[in-house]
């Protein structure tokens, strides 16, 4: 009997509780297909495809992957051409913190070149930075920092790359893409080089999947979709919050790894973008990463640490754990995966140990802690989940060290200055 088949307009077998905005075109789709089949028109065999053999053929269009439009309306209910991406170059900012002449742009040139560049400089702001003619961008010194946001300049870090947030803060663009001084372009292996940027987007406006792994990797590739056993009901998939992308050559390894295996580098180049899934914490890389200013702006916080502070080099860290525990509870997706960087230069093993000492044997608290935190359902935005986080870093993790009571007040902090300078549309406000 077709009705015992029960697919009805509020199935929810996900079982997370969130459904797409969107139409679940997978539905409809499995709903056409079992009214076709239990149903067929005179002389049409069962074994015929359905859109050869149903009135339904443009309705199916408007539903099903099309090459003609860069991958189709499908599952992911509208991709965009790479033409048309090239255009978002208004959507777009490059956050970039340095302690040095920016040389390293001459590579990027062709692909930074149509963006803005917000160029963050930490350490001394009397020393000059020199940044090569043709390009689009603003420069932010230490004193820049404090005349802008005044009291509130305590909670960015200072001898830290962390300082990018104040990029972060001030941007007005849809997406941000960070990258650091020491990171060239890549090539595939073809030997043609790689748009990051271009690729990040893509990862960006195309849907995740964190609820059910797709073992094709993104679905939403060329090429690619959903293998058989995935349900329909999930194929819409939810918005990617964050890209995060990977690099050639040097590894990002810890001092420990470092100097175990002082001449290792990565060689393999992975052609795939998978979703990281919910309920995964994973170590978050700041050298090449974009994501969604509207969506997960606010809790894409660096930490307080750095000059003065005894956590160092895991500014990115952090800012990884706390943003996928909101990324998980708003119905938010995180890629990991393409694209690839060049990175040149491996830092000193022994000053990066002293720099990691305590975070070491932090991370090992750290962790589980982020693991099982449990956001109540009254968060529903990127500020008040990163606020119920503050909270409960301070209750619940000032007992390893006092330091992370000045984190936890630098988290309210940032989030002060956050909505003081992106304040909400009045759409948004009024809604």
């Amino acid at each position: 009997m077709v009705g015992s088949v029960g697919f009805g307009p509020n199935l929810d077998i996900r079982g997370h509780g969130i459904r797409s905005a969107r139409h679940d075109c997978g539905i409809r789709i499995l709903r056409l297909y079992v009214g076709f089949r239990f149903s067929l028109p005179s002389g049409c065999d069962p074994k015929t495809p359905l859109a050869s053999c149903t009135d339904s053929e443009d309705e199916l269009k408007d539903l099903l992957p099309s090459a003609a439009d860069g991958g189709g309306r499908g599952w992911g209910g509208g991709r965009r051409r790479v033409g048309e991406m090239a255009l978002m170059k208004d959507e777009v900012d490059i956050v970039i913190p340095t302690i040095r002449t920016l040389d390293f742009l001459e590579s990027w040139r062709p692909f930074f070149q149509p963006y803005h560049l917000i160029i963050v400089q930490d350490g001394d702001p009397s020393k000059t930075i020199k940044v090569p003619e043709g390009f689009d961008y603003d420069l932010y010194n230490r004193d820049d920092i404090n005349r802008i946001l005044g009291p509130k300049a305590s909670c960015i870090s200072y001898k830290e790359s962390a300082c990018r947030c104040f990029g972060f803060l001030i941007s007005k663009k849809k997406y941000i893409f960070t990258i650091d001084d020491d990171c060239f372009v890549a090539k595939d292996p073809s030997g043609k080089e790689i748009n990051a940027v271009e690729q990040h987007v893509r990862n960006l406006i195309t849907p995740s999947t964190p609820f059910f792994f797709n073992t094709l990797y993104d679905p939403y590739r060329e090429g690619a979709d959903f293998v058989r056993g995935y349900p329909f009901s999930m194929r819409s998939g939810v918005p990617t919050a964050v890209s995060h992308g990977l690099w050639l050559n040097i590894p990002d390894y810890d001092a420990p790894t470092q100097l175990v295996k002082p001449r290792e580098r990565s060689t393999r180049y992975v052609d795939a973008v998978i979703t990281i899934p919910k309920g995964t914490l994973y170590p978050m890389c700041g050298m090449n990463l974009a994501f969604d200013r509207e969506l997960i702006g606010p809790a894409m916080y660096f930490g307080l640490l750095g000059d003065g502070q005894p956590f160092k080099r895991y500014d990115d860290m952090l800012a990884g754990w706390l943003s996928k525990v909101v990324c998980d509870h708003l119905g938010l997706g995180v890629k990991t995966g393409l694209p690839y960087l060049w990175h040149s230069k491996a830092s000193d093993p022994f000053v990066n140990l002293k720099k990691e000492f305590n975070g070491l044997f932090w991370q090992e608290e750290l962790i589980p802690f982020f693991q099982s935190v449990v956001l109540p359902k009254e968060c529903t935005t990127a500020q008040q989940c990163y606020l119920e986080l503050a909270k409960l870093v301070k209750e619940n993790l000032a007992s390893i060290d006092p330091y992370f009571i000045r984190l936890a007040d630098a988290m309210v902090t940032w989030i002060e200055a956050w909505d003081e300078f992106n304040p909400p549309k009045p759409a948004a406000a009024a809604s």
